[in-house]
C-alpha cells in the first residue's frame, strides 16, 4: 500500500550524496536540491562550503546535533526527515560520499519509505574514488588489478562473527579499499596476511581524501599500522592496498599543487569571495571565510533619488567599485527607471572588476586606469572631465582623494550607493583557528577591511598578526599604508591591484619562503 501511495508524488525528500569532501566534487542534481530545500539534514563532514548552494530561507541542522550518540542519532533523524515531509516542506538529507556506499541509506529510504513519504536518491562521489583520484591511485589498472572491492573495516558492534571473509579477500585479483578501517587495522592486516595475502603488497592510507588537509601515508602491508600510528593517523580514513598503489609517485598531483597544506583565510564580503576562493582552492589550499565588511543598500536613498532624476545633467558617472555598479543600477530599476536614462552619460571604472560589473549590464565602459586606484583614475579622468559635471557613485566610506582631485577641475557630486559597516556575524571557529595561528595567510582587498578586521579583533587575534605567524597579503599600496598604521606587518603587495593579484603575490611568498628552507 505504501508503495502505491508513494509512486504518484514529486519526491518530498532527497537523500543527496555530497561526495568526498571537496565542496566542488558534487553533481549538478545535487545543487538543484539543495536550491530548491527548506530543511537540510547535513553529516558533519560534509564541507561548510557545499551548504551555500542552499536558499537563504532553508534551515540547515547538522545531524550531531540530534543526539550525542551516533546509534541514538539514527531514529532521530528518520522521524525528523518525516516529521518535516509530512509538513510540506522539503528535505534533503545531504550525506557524505553516495548515500548508498556504506553511508545507512538503504536504511533511511526504507523509513520514507514505510511511512509513506516519497523520496529520490541522488549519487554522490564515494570516498574511494575521492580518495584514489587525490592520492593518484587508480583503483583499476589493464597491468595491476582488473576489479575493485569496498569494504566495511568497521562493522556493527552487535554483528557477532566477522561477515568478511578473509580467505576471499586475500585472494582477490584487485584493489581492496577499506571504509572505516583505521581503528581495527592491526586486525585486518594481520587477518589478511594469515589468509595469504603476501605481506609486502603495497599499501596507503589516506585520511581527510580531497580536502586541503589530505594527509596519505605509503607502506607494505605488514608494516602499514605501525606507519599510521607513527604519523598518528585517525578517522577519517581509507586503508587502499594492492599493486596500483606503487603508481601513486609516478602519478601524484592533489598534495603537488602550490597552496596544498596552507589555510587562507579571506576576509571579503562573502557575496564577492567567491573568485578569490575559487582560484586559491584550486591552487590546493584551503579557505576559510571570515568578511569583515557587510555591504549593505545606504540607510537613505534620497540623494541616490535625486541623482538619478537629474542624471541628463551630469557628463560622466564614475564607478570606484562592483558594489557600486550593481546598487546603482538596480535602484535606477527600482525607481522606474532603465538603461536609456543614462543617455549619453560617458562611463569610468577604477579597474577591471568594476568594469566586468558594468559589462554584466552590457554597459562599456569609456574609461578604466592602467593601474586601478584612486590616484590612476584621477589623473585619467581629470582632462576629460574638465569644466564638466561628474557624477561619483560611491560607498559611504573610504578615500576621499578621488572627490578632491576631480572637483579642481570640475563640478563633482558625489553619492553613497551603498553602506559598508563591520560584519558582527563572524563563524566562530574560524575565529579560533586565526586566534591560536593555525592560519597562515591573510587576505586584506581593501583599507576598509584591514581596519574592520582589527576593530573587531581581540588582543589574542591581533597579537598573531603582529608576530607574523600569520602572515597578511594586501591588494595595493593603499591597503599596505593602512595596515602600516594599524601596526602590522605586510608580507606581500600585489602588483596588479586585483583579487588574481593578491592570489600571485600570496603564491610568489610561499614559493619564496620555500626557497629559503633548509634543504633535505
Amino acid at each position: 500500500m505504501a508503495s502505491d501511495s508513494v509512486s504518484s508524488q514529486a519526491p518530498q525528500v532527497a537523500l543527496v550524496g555530497a561526495g568526498p569532501g571537496h565542496p566542488e566534487f558534487i553533481t549538478l542534481r545535487a545543487v538543484e536540491c539543495l536550491r530548491r530545500a527548506d530543511l537540510v539534514l547535513y553529516d558533519r563532514l560534509v564541507p561548510r562550503r557545499i551548504l551555500e548552494h542552499a536558499a537563504l530561507t532553508a534551515k540547515c541542522i547538522c545531524i550531531d546535533s540530534l543526539h550525542e550518540r551516533h546509534a541514538q542519532r539514527i531514529p532521530h533523524i528518520h522521524q525528523t526527515m518525516i516529521d518535516a515531509a509530512k509538513q510540506g516542506l522539503r528535505v534533503v538529507r545531504l550525506k557524505g560520499g553516495d548515500p548508498f556506499v556504506f553511508g545507512r541509506g538503504g536504511e533511511e529510504a526504507a523509513a520514507l519509505r514505510a511511512a509513506g513519504i516519497s523520496y529520490e536518491i541522488v549519487p554522490g562521489v564515494t570516498a574511494a574514488l575521492g580518495a584514489a583520484a587525490c592520492a593518484a591511485i587508480p583503483l583499476t589498472h589493464r597491468h595491476y588489478a582488473s576489479g575493485v572491492a569496498f569494504i566495511a573495516g568497521h562493522e556493527q558492534p552487535d554483528k557477532g562473527d566477522s561477515a568478511l571473509d578473509f580467505a576471499a579477500l586475500a585472494r582477490f585479483p584487485g584493489t581492496l579499499v577499506f571504509y572505516m578501517g583505521v581503528v581495527r587495522l592491526p586486525f585486518l592486516v594481520q587477518s589478511l596476511i594469515e589468509h595469504g595475502k603476501p605481506p609486502d603488497t603495497p599499501c596507503a592510507a589516506v585520511r581527510w581524501a580531497a580536502t586541503p588537509q589530505q594527509q596519505t601515508v605509503e607502506a607494505p602491508l605488514r608494516e602499514l599500522p605501525q606507519v599510521v600510528a607513527q604519523a598518528e593517523m585517525k578517522a577519517p580514513a581509507l586503508i587502499i592496498v594492492g599493486a596500483v598503489v606503487g603508481l601513486r609517485r609516478e602519478l601524484e598531483w592533489f598534495e603537488r599543487r602550490p597552496l596544498f597544506g596552507k589555510h587562507v583565510l579571506v576576509t571579503r564580503p562573502r557575496h564577492q569571495a567567491g573568485d578569490m576562493v575559487r582560484q586559491l582552492e584550486e591552487l590546493g589550499a584551503r579557505t576559510s571565510l571570515l568578511p569583515a565588511v557587510e555591504v549593505r543598500p545606504p540607510m537613505d536613498w534620497s540623494a541616490v533619488d535625486r541623482a538619478i532624476a537629474e542624471l541628463s545633467r551630469y557628463q560622466w558617472l564614475v564607478f570606484t567599485s562592483a558594489n557600486g555598479v550593481s546598487f546603482f543600477l538596480r535602484r535606477l530599476r527600482e525607481v522606474g527607471r532603465d538603461l536609456r536614462a543614462l543617455g549619453s552619460l560617458r562611463l569610468a571604472a577604477i579597474g577591471p572588476a568594476t568594469a566586468d560589473a558594468l559589462r554584466e549590464y552590457h554597459l562599456e565602459p569609456d574609461l578604466v586606469p592602467d593601474e586601478y586606484r584612486s590616484e590612476n583614475l584621477a589623473a585619467a579622468l581629470r582632462d576629460r572631465v574638465r569644466g564638466q559635471r561628474v557624477l561619483l557613485a560611491r560607498a559611504d566610506r573610504g578615500r576621499e582623494l578621488l572627490h578632491e582631485e576631480l572637483a579642481a577641475v570640475a563640478e563633482v557630486e558625489q553619492v553613497a550607493v551603498y553602506s559598508q559597516c563591520d560584519a558582527v556575524d563572524w563563524d566562530a571557529a574560524v575565529l579560533e583557528e586565526l586566534k591560536a595561528g593555525h592560519v597562515d595567510y591573510v587576505t586584506l582587498t581593501s583599507s576598509n577591511i584591514a581596519r574592520a578586521l582589527v576593530r573587531s579583533l581581540e588582543a589574542s587575534g591581533l597579537a598573531v598578526l603582529r608576530d607574523g605567524r600569520v602572515r597578511l597579503v594586501t591588494i595595493s599600496p593603499v591597503t599596505s599604508a593602512a595596515v602600516r598604521e594599524l601596526g602590522l606587518p605586510v608580507a606581500a603587495e600585489a602588483r596588479e591591484y586585483t583579487v588574481a593579484g593578491v592570489v600571485t603575490a600570496l603564491l610568489e611568498d610561499v614559493q619564496e619562503k620555500e626557497k629559503r628552507l633548509p634543504k633535505g
